[in-house]
């Protein structure tokens, strides 16, 4: 990739995500990173398009509060 195209990825990428988050925490940079491929690979699309497409994507799929926040597998301590 030439360096010129590579500077303009990470700044696109720079902009799309100080300009949609207060922060982003390493744990979940891949998360947000792929949200960001996603918007840009579909960006032809309107956005109500690309909400059908995802919700599409999501039936039958379950993402836990413990798995979002990495705590999967962990016991819960009694006070």
């Amino acid at each position: 990739m030439p360096y010129l195209a590579c500077v303009e990825t990470l700044a696109r990428l720079k902009r799309g995500l100080k300009g949609t988050y207060v922060s982003v925490e390493p744990f979940h940079l891949f998360r947000y990173l792929d949200e960001q491929v996603f918007r840009f690979n579909n960006r032809k699309m309107n956005d109500g398009d690309r909400f059908n497409m995802v919700v599409r994507e999501i039936v039958g799929k379950r993402l836990t509060w413990n798995q979002l926040t990495g705590k999967e597998g962990e016991t819960a301590e009694v006070a």
